[in-house]
């Protein structure tokens, strides 16, 4: 441990107390912790008190060089300098959050004649209406997935949309009303437009009223198929609803539930617009300082509402654990919102249950974070950070194509999330009617195979497609993506080097090239989905080229018919034992002579 010449009798003699902000320094300059008090000399006092101290504490303070403090006219002035500086210095042992970024929301384009619904992040400064925020932006794809099904309403950008002859794929599927092509009118698209606005509001009682009054309507004027949709949409609604669990309940609430075991802690968010559970955020900080329950609540609290200016604070606020010493904070938040905000952990009814809901799952996830032996929490953390995403990306996947001279081609698409691959979820493509060889158009192919099928709800969608391959390859991958309209999915390529040699690779997130260390956690977790991607097409290759020409040499082979190949296969199991067995055992087939035994056993071994 390096000595400290810092004289802390002398420091605390001097010490005012006046409200603000202390920044405590290693030997090197280094901010260590960064923290506030309504009282700095009782404050700062307590750290150099000769008992009572954490283990951790004790090693924190046998670091410190120095220490500035800040005067401030306020507690609650102290709380907000302490945040900024937080986010400046990044102590290590202050609650530090990764995710400091917007979070993203669901945009209704009203001002245009047929309004687009889209994802947006940042400044809500276009024209439109605005609901959110979501927790991330897989929680707004869903919702984007889900109201498209409830009320067909386009996704397509202003130029695709401009430029349409014909509907396209999302309204093959039912996804879009093709108000491209007039397929419906401006009237009854507003309709739709105004029952989706009622949804995110959060009134999807009325949105069901509504569906049924629309429901009767057409059956009594015997338009049975409207009438059926109408009853499809009311089905499906009903299950949202159920899946929901918000019946009776109403308002904007943060929920944050903390759990700790096995010195680490997390936090469980889950966030409520409109008496709607948007969606949940875990959250795992470092308690260097052994703070209580209630005091690390209180900490990130701070960092999670002040670090960040767009974050924006509900009416209410429920935690599992409170501090007793949360005037400043609670006044800075109303300061911040421009209104009451009620913070409190003594809940009942339906509020009760969000905030049990949250303890439960930041203990079990706290639990399959701690099991985690692989470390892939941190390696996506890494990745994160790498490419400067807004958020810690949940899924990954990526494509590989395989083959053998253009032969029997094969495209791989391989899923990882944080807990690393999931195999159930591997997916292979037999690519036919392409050139032989032309990669190209085989990831094109396998990509619009797999994207047709996921916004059709047959799986989730990834937050990073990683494509192994250079420029050209991401952009044929950038093209199908707009083609079909998917949104909120970045792409990643990886080009070999100019050696070929693992960690050497060049990074390409869209269409500008970016630099990620080979050799860092990110790396790793990207040379892994990769070569995981290339081990299953190659498998895949393999079995379908042997299939392949097992069977097609079988079928040029003079006088060995369906019948004759039919009786080969029953006696033998598979191609591979017809072309072990010698000539003899050939010809114990039934209907094999000895003639054809020879023909077939010299055929299949030229």
């Amino acid at each position: 441990m390096e000595e400290t010449d810092f004289n802390a009798e002398q420091f605390l003699k001097n010490l005012t107390r006046k409200p603000g902000v202390y920044r405590m320094f290693d030997v090197h300059g280094k901010v260590l912790y960064v923290g506030k008090a309504r009282n700095l000399k009782n404050r700062v006092s307590s750290y150099f008190r000769a008992s009572g101290l954490a283990t951790k504490t004790m090693a924190m303070v046998a670091k410190i060089h120095r220490v500035e403090t800040t005067v401030t006219k306020s507690e609650t002035e102290a709380l907000l300098l302490e945040q900024n500086l937080i986010k400046t210095d990044r102590p290590p042992y202050n609650i530090l959050l990764r995710d400091d970024k917007s979070y993203p929301f669901v945009h209704i384009s009203t001002q245009n004649t047929y309004p687009r619904l889209s994802f947006h992040r940042g400044l809500k400064k276009g024209a439109g209406k605005y609901f959110g925020p979501f927790p991330s932006a897989a929680a707004v794809r869903d919702s984007l997935n889900m109201l498209q099904k409830l009320f067909q309403i386009r996704q397509c950008d202003e130029s695709y949309f401009r430029n349409r002859s014909r509907p396209c794929l999302q309204h093959q599927i039912r996804r879009c009303s093709a108000p491209c092509v007039g397929l419906i009118s401006e009237q009854d698209y507003a309709e739709d437009v105004d029952l989706a606005i009622l949804f995110l509001q959060g009134k999807s009682i009325d949105v069901l009223d509504q569906f049924k009054v629309k429901m009767d309507a057409a059956a009594a004027e015997m338009d049975y198929e409207k009438a059926a949709k109408y009853r499809d949409q009311i089905q499906q609604l009903r299950k949202l609803q159920e899946r929901q669990y918000v019946h009776g309940a109403a308002g904007d609430v943060d929920v944050f539930g903390f759990a700790e075991e096995g010195g680490q802690n997390c936090v469980q968010g889950m966030f409520v617009r409109a008496g709607r559970v948007l969606g949940q955020r875990t959250y795992y900080n470092k308690n260097d300082l052994s703070l209580s329950p209630g005091e690390f609540l209180q900490a990130f609290l701070a960092q999670y509402y002040f670090a960040s200016v767009q974050r924006e604070i509900p009416k209410s606020i429920l935690v599992s654990d409170l501090s007793t010493d949360v005037e400043a904070l609670n006044e800075a938040l109303n300061e911040k919102a421009g209104r009451a905000v009620q913070l409190t952990q003594h809940v009942r009814g339906q509020r009760a249950r969000w905030l049990s809901l949250a303890k439960d799952n930041a203990k079990l996830n706290l639990r399959s974070h701690l099991a985690d032996k692989s470390h892939m929490l941190a390696r996506f953390q890494n990745l994160q950070d790498a490419i400067g995403l807004d958020e810690m990306p949940q899924r990954l996947e990526c494509f590989d194509i395989s083959h053998t001279m253009g032969e029997a081609t094969v495209a791989s698409c391989v899923v990882f999330d944080t807990n690393g691959p999931v195999n159930a979820e591997y997916r292979r493509f037999n690519i036919e009617g392409i050139t032989g060889g032309d990669d190209y158009a085989a990831m094109e192919q396998a990509l619009r195979r797999r994207y047709t099928r996921l916004i059709k709800g047959e799986g989730a969608m990834p937050d990073l497609l990683v494509i192994d391959g250079g420029l050209g390859q991401v952009r044929r991958a950038l093209a199908v993506l707009q083609e079909l309209q998917v949104e909120s999915v970045k792409t990643l390529g990886i080009a070999k080097g100019v050696e070929r040699i693992s960690g050497e690779e060049r990074f390409f997130l869209g269409e500008r090239e970016t630099v990620i260390d080979g050799r860092s956690e990110a790396g790793h977790l990207l040379q892994h989905i990769r070569d995981e991607a290339h081990r299953f097409a190659i498998t895949g290759h393999r079995a379908r080229r042997s299939k392949k020409r097992n069977q097609s040499e079988l079928e040029e082979i003079a006088g060995v018919g369906p019948k004759r190949r039919r009786q080969l296969l029953m006696h033998f199991g598979s191609p591979g034992g017809i072309r072990g067995a010698s000539a003899e055992e050939l010809a114990k087939v039934p209907g094999i002579s000895g003639t054809i035994a020879h023909q077939i056993y010299n055929a299949l071994h030229e």
